[in-house]
C-alpha cells in the first residue's frame, strides 16, 4: 500500500478503533487490536517513533530505583515483560546486558542495602537461584576497564536488556500493518468530534496537503507529551492531567571494550548511566520539570554539564572529555500531576474518558507497553465487541540474530559476516526481505556513509517497507547514522538520492 492509498483510506473505510499517536504505545496498541481481527487506523503528527520513543535510554528493564519507591507491583511486571521482549517477543531487538552498581565510600547506599536491593530484584525477576550481587573492586575494573577504583569498596551486579527503542516501536507498525491496519505518519489530529454514531478525527496530512476524516467506533490518545493538546481537541476545556520531565542524554566515543554497563547513584532517588550501546558509549540522563512549548526540547550546556559531571563520579575525566561527543538528545517522560520533584513521581500509567468517549494513555514505562497496550483494549472491550484478548504475537522479525546472521552469509556468499551480524541484528529474520528489497541494485551493499555499517540497501528499504519520508527519519530512526555523528548534509543528499531511483508509486509501506 503506498502512503497515497492509505491516506484515502482513512477517509474511505470505517473503522473499529482509531489511534493518535505513533509512538511505542499508540504502535502497540494499534498491532494489538488489528491483531484480534479489529479494523484499525494509526496516524502519527511526525514520523513514527519520532519521540520519546527514540530518545529513551535504550533499556527495558525492571527499574531498580523503583524499589526504594515501594513499587514493586511495577518492578515484577517491567522484569516479567523484559524477559518475554528478550526471549520471544523481539530477540533480535533486545539484547541481555549485565549492569555494574559501583558502592563507594560516602556514597548514599551502602554494600549491605546493595546487596539486600539486588537479592530482592533477582527474586522479583523469577530467578531460579539467587546470583553474585557483589563483586570486589578488581573484578568491577575488569568488566568496566575506566572505572574509578579510587574509594570503591565494592559493585553490586545485575542484569537487564538494551533495546533499539526506534526500530522496537517501528516493529509494532509493522505488525499493525501485517494484521491490516493502515497506518499513516505525518498525519496530525486537528479535531474530533461526534459524527453518526462514531467519533471523527480530522487529519491533515502534514506530507502531501489536504484533510481527511476517519470515522471510527472507538479512539485511543496515545501522543505522549501532546496528550493533553488532543484532549483539547475533544473538549477546549480540557484542562492540564499530566507533568512532563525531560530527560538529556549524551553518546560519545566508546573507551575500548566493556562487558557490562554502569549505573550510577547520584543520591538517594535517581541514578544515572553509562551503558555500552552500538560501539558507542550512552550517557543519562536527567529528570526534570519541563514547560511544554516553552521550554527548548534540546540538551542545554548546563544539562550536559550535569550528565558528565554525574558519569564522572565513576568514570575519569579523560574518557567524559565533551570532544568525545558524538550525539546529544532530549525525551520527555508523561508523568501524574504530582507537587513532588519528577524525579520522584511513579511512573504509572493512567486510562481517562473524555465527554466523546475517546480513552486517553499517559505515562507508563517503554518496557510496559505491551502491558498498557492491553489495558488500553480491556477499557474499549464493550463498544469494540472484544471477547478475547490475549499478549500478542512475537513481532515481525523476531529470531536469533546469530542464526539470521548464518543464514544470510550461506545463502549469499557475497555477503560479508560483519554486514550479515549488523543486519540481522537490526531487522532480525526480515533481514533476507532487505536485501531482496534491492536484488536489482548493484549499489546495495555500498556504505552509505564513510565508517558506518549501514549501506544503501537500508535506505532504499526504509523508504518502500518502513514509511520513511524524510532523509532524517532513515539518520535518526531506521539507523543508527545520527548517534556516530553521521547525519551530514551530504548523507541526506545521497539518500534522497536514491530515492529519487525507488519507482513511481513505492512511496511508504
Amino acid at each position: 500500500m503506498t502512503r497515497a492509498e492509505a491516506v484515502e483510506r482513512l477517509a474511505r473505510d470505517r473503522f473499529d478503533l482509531c489511534v493518535v499517536g505513533g509512538g511505542i504505545v499508540g504502535a502497540g496498541t494499534a498491532a494489538l487490536a488489528a491483531q484480534h481481527g479489529l479494523r484499525v487506523a494509526l496516524v502519527e503528527r511526525d514520523d513514527f517513533a519520532s519521540g520519546t520513543s527514540s530518545a529513551s535510554s535504550k533499556l527495558v528493564h525492571g527499574g531498580l530505583r523503583y524499589l526504594r519507591m515501594g513499587d514493586f507491583r511495577l518492578v515484577r511486571e517491567a522484569l516479567l515483560e523484559a524477559r518475554a521482549l528478550a526471549r520471544t517477543v523481539a530477540p533480535h531487538l533486545v539484547r541481555p546486558l549485565p549492569f555494574l552498581l559501583p558502592v563507594y565510600d560516602g556514597g548514599p547506599y551502602g554494600p549491605a542495602a546493595i546487596r539486600a536491593g539486588l537479592v530482592l530484584y533477582d527474586v522479583l525477576a523469577g530467578a531460579p537461584r539467587v546470583r553474585q550481587v557483589l563483586v570486589a573492586p578488581e573484578r568491577a575494573a575488569k568488566l568496566v576497564p575506566p572505572l574509578r577504583t579510587g574509594g570503591l569498596r565494592a559493585a553490586g551486579v545485575y542484569h537487564d536488556a538494551q533495546v533499539d527503542d526506534a526500530r522496537l516501536c517501528l516493529a509494532n507498525v509493522r505488525a499493525a500493518a501485517d494484521a491490516g491496519a493502515v497506518v499513516v505518519p505525518r498525519a496530525e489530529a486537528v479535531a474530533i468530534e461526534r459524527a453518526a454514531g462514531t467519533v471523527a478525527v480530522t487529519v491533515r496530512d502534514r506530507a502531501a496537503g489536504g484533510v481527511a476524516t476517519v470515522l471510527a467506533r472507538a479512539v485511543v490518545n496515545a501522543s505522549g507529551a501532546a496528550v493533553d493538546d488532543v484532549r483539547r481537541l475533544e473538549d477546549a476545556r480540557a484542562g492540564t492531567s499530566v507533568a512532563v520531565s525531560k530527560g538529556v542524554h549524551l553518546v560519545l566515543d566508546a573507551p575500548g571494550a566493556w562487558e557490562a554497563a554502569l549505573t550510577i547513584p547520584v543520591d538517594r532517588t535517581r541514578v544515572s548511566f553509562a551503558i555500552p550501546w552500538d560501539g558507542l558509549l550512552l550517557l543519562g540522563t536527567t529528570d526534570s520539570a519541563f514547560s511544554l512549548g516553552r521550554d527548548p526540547l534540546e540538551p542545554t550546556p548546563r544539562e550536559e554539564a550535569q550528565v558528565l559531571a554525574e558519569a564522572g563520579r565513576v568514570l575519569p575525566p579523560e574518557t567524559l572529555r565533551p570532544e568525545r561527543i558524538r550525539f546529544r538528545f532530549a525525551g520527555l517522560r508523561v508523568l501524574p500531576l504530582t507537587d513532588r520533584p519528577t524525579a520522584e513521581a511513579r511512573r504509572e500509567v493512567a486510562l481517562t474518558r473524555g465527554p466523546l468517549g475517546v480513552l486517553s494513555v499517559a505515562g507508563g514505562k517503554l518496557t510496559t507497553y505491551r502491558r498498557i497496550a492491553r489495558a488500553a483494549l480491556r477499557e474499549l472491550a464493550p463498544e469494540l465487541a472484544l471477547h478475547r484478548l490475549d499478549a500478542g504475537a512475537p513481532l515481525p522479525g523476531a529470531a536469533d540474530p546469530a542464526e539470521v546472521a548464518a543464514t544470510l552469509v550461506r545463502d549469499r556468499p557475497e555477503l560479508e559476516p560483519g554486514l550479515a551480524d549488523h543486519l540481522a541484528g537490526i531487522y532480525g529474520s526480515l533481514a533476507g526481505e532487505v536485501l531482496a528489497s534491492c536484488e536489482d541494485r548493484r549499489d546495495a551493499l555500498e556504505p552509505l556513509a564513510s565508517g558506518t555499517r549501514d549501506v544503501v540497501a537500508q535506505a532504499v528499504y526504509a523508504r518502500t517497507h518502513e514509511w520513511a519520508l524524510e532523509p532524517e527519519d532513515v539518520a535518526r530512526r531506521r539507523t543508527h547514522l545520527a548517534f556516530h555523528g553521521l547525519d551530514t548534509p551530504a548523507l541526506r543528499r545521497r539518500v534522497a538520492e536514491l530515492w529519487d531511483e525507488v519507482p513511481a508509486g513505492v512511496d511508504a509501506a
